[in-house]
């Protein structure tokens, strides 16, 4: 199995890419900074793709590379994303444009790129988009955000309706609160117990619970799933 995760330098995408790699897939992991993702790269015996996926051009050129590495692509991991806080009246054009460049026009760009190749070879590929609960139910002071995501929904359900007749899956992962890197900085312990506190289960995500999402959707089991945007939320979310 060939496959091509994004963000994969920590977080998420690096758990997913952990998951893949003890299944015996071969790697190409592609983000941004160079440093973390040689050593996860390292560890995984995965090729590394440095690349920024903000703009088309570095984009279509890092998924490019990730994918000719292997002389094609089975599974689309699209993870790369950024996650920013800012009130309403205060979001600039340029922090709404960055937003969307990064979490939802990248995963077109990685969308295209993989579902070409996979036609061309005629591989019935799965492409697996990462959206957020956010995209579902925006939270205050998330508006390019939730935004963001709530399109890369959109785009995986009309992506799953296109390259269906090809044989081709396509869904998105919803994640709640997930214990990552990425909000470290801005979380506290109170945080962490009200978030909780608001599951079933009484506990927020760890990055481990995404990856076996995603695992399931690219295996033969999730062969008629499709269009779907999974919630991945310990039961915050149930719609």
């Amino acid at each position: 199995m060939r496959v091509v995760v994004t963000g994969a330098a920590r977080g998420i995408g690096a758990s997913i890419a952990q998951r893949f790699a003890a299944e015996g897939a071969a790697l190409a992991l592609v983000d941004l900074l160079p440093d973390e993702l040689a050593t996860i790269a390292a560890q995984l015996g995965a090729k590394a793709v440095v690349g920024d996926l903000s703009t088309p051009a570095g984009a279509e050129a890092a998924f490019d590379e990730a994918i000719g590495m292997f002389g094609g692509i089975d599974v689309l991991i699209n993870n790369a994303g950024i996650l920013r806080f800012r009130p309403l009246l205060e979001i600039t054009a340029d922090e709404w444009d960055q937003m969307f460049a990064v979490n939802t026009r990248s995963t077109l760009l990685g969308i295209q790129c993989a579902a070409r190749s996979m036609i061309a070879e005629g591989v019935q590929g799965r492409i697996i988009n990462m959206a957020s609960m956010g995209g579902k139910l925006g939270a205050a002071n998330q508006a390019h955000y939730a935004a963001s995501k709530a399109a890369v929904i959109s785009l995986t359900q009309v992506a799953a309706k296109e390259l269906g007749p090809h044989g081709i899956t396509v869904n998105c992962l919803c994640p709640g609160y997930v214990l990552t890197e990425m909000g470290a900085a801005t979380r506290t312990d109170e945080m962490v117990a009200g978030w909780s506190a608001m599951s079933p289960l009484g506990r927020c995500a760890e990055p481990a619970d995404v990856a076996g999402v995603a695992a399931f959707l690219a295996s033969a089991d999730a062969a008629y799933c499709t269009g779907q945007a999974i919630n991945v939320t310990g039961g915050m979310m149930m719609q």
